[in-house]
């Protein structure tokens, strides 16, 4: 989009919110976005390249997406919706329901027994495997037994395994929390993420609260509520720039330093301010730089490479698509979980989606399915860019094509 065709649009962009009687707050705040940047859209100072982005827009004005871009790709013929089926998390969501062990605390329980230490700490990391490679399904149908033996554990156990019993508590609601997040669920999401903070704060844990603080943020971002985003963020990330300053930092310290401001530079992408995402890429960078490896405390997988494609993910969400194919090119990330490296691929998609190289984009997609099908299937934004690709190809769309979009609900 050239300086000019920023201005003509921007000028567009103006004119319908002042026919709506609309404010530049209020509609910034009806598309979940910050007043400076629909300013800047404008004045013709920030361009506006991504179609759902555009379609945002184009809903909080209550027009048709041509109003906003005469040549945007005509909305085709919607295939029916298949009829809803059970979520995969719907018996996870039941474990959040109601107190987890209310006859413990009629005194109608069993002794713990700490022979069974081993296998629970066996359980919990097979419940983040399931996170990460996004098996819902089974991830969903573990959760209950498990969760309902720690929260007994917690209040029955010998004094030498509570400790142990609540971090493990904190990991599981955790992956929970990144689990909900990731199939829409934010409800769900921030309970879980609520019970995570307080799970590892009665663990004496201090760097397992800043992990479920992070995982808090992706409720916020999820929800665009990006004022509190920013806000958990920054006062975490203030809090442990302190210590680090005064105290020689564990890898795990760094891990969680440099997470926190990957999730500030997700929260500025979002809300559209490139300066301040770009600067939270660089601090991450640094940070990623100081720690000198990929690592995955606290399931975070942060490190050098996670950073990078953290910037790939920034730079798509600003509409920088070009930039997005540079940093990608030549990254590896196969030492990463395959959830890590779907969402590299996803996230080159949508960047030469961006660029209108759809066939290019397609490929992307479907190397993600690949790696991690499930995850593509509920992803929002893989939905999303499947459901654009599936628009601009209208009835040309290839079979392939096709069977993506209805493998992914994206018709509709």
């Amino acid at each position: 989009m050239s300086s000019e065709e920023r201005r003509v649009f921007g000028a567009r962009v103006a004119d319908l919110r002042k026919q709506k009687g609309m404010t530049q707050g209020e509609l910034a705040a009806a598309i979940g976005r910050t007043a400076s940047w629909l300013s800047q859209v404008e004045r013709g100072v920030q361009p506006v390249n991504r179609l759902d982005v555009l379609r945002l827009l184009a809903d909080g004005l209550g027009v048709p997406l041509q109003a906003l871009q005469p040549d945007a790709p005509p909305v085709v013929e919607a295939v029916p919706a298949p009829e809803a089926e059970t979520n995969d998390l719907d018996q996870a969501r039941l474990v959040l329901s109601g107190h987890s062990a209310p006859d413990v605390l009629l005194g109608l329980r069993q002794d713990f027994r700490p022979d069974t230490m081993p296998d629970l700490r066996t359980s919990v990391d097979r419940i983040w495997e399931l996170t990460h490679s996004g098996q819902f399904a089974e991830l969903s149908a573990s959760i209950g037994p498990l969760v309902s033996r720690l929260e007994r554990g917690v209040r029955t156990a010998a004094d030498e395994c509570v400790r142990e019993l609540h971090e493990l508590l904190a990991t599981t609601y955790q992956a929970l929390a990144a689990a909900f997040v990731r199939q829409n669920e934010a409800d769900a999401a921030w309970v879980a993420a609520d019970r995570a903070i307080r799970e590892a704060e009665l663990s004496g844990d201090p760097l397992g609260v800043f992990a479920g603080i992070y995982r808090l943020c992706h409720v916020f971002v999820r929800l665009k509520h990006l004022d509190q985003a920013e806000h958990a963020a920054a006062t975490a990330v203030s809090a442990l720039q302190h210590h680090v300053e005064g105290n020689e930092p564990t890898p795990q310290h760094l891990s969680v330093l440099g997470s926190l401001h990957l999730m500030l530079a997700l929260v500025h992408a979002r809300a559209g301010e490139r300066s301040s995402a770009r600067q939270q890429i660089e601090a991450a960078r640094t940070v990623g730089r100081r720690l000198g490896e990929d690592r995955n405390d606290f399931n975070l997988e942060f490190g050098p490479t996670n950073v990078e494609i953290q910037a790939v993910s920034t730079a798509v969400d600003l509409g920088d698509a070009g930039e997005a194919l540079d940093l990608a090119e030549g990254l590896r990330s196969d030492g990463l979980s395959s959830e890590r490296q779907a969402r590299l691929l996803l996230d080159v998609g949508r960047a030469h989606a961006q660029r209108r190289q759809y066939a290019e984009s397609l490929h992307c997609l479907l190397r993600a399915e690949e790696l991690a099908p499930e995850m593509i299937h509920t992803h929002v934004a893989a939905r999303a860019v499947v459901r654009d690709l599936v628009l601009v190809a209208g009835r040309s769309a290839t079979d392939e094509l096709r069977a993506l979009a209805e493998r992914t609900d994206s018709l509709g």
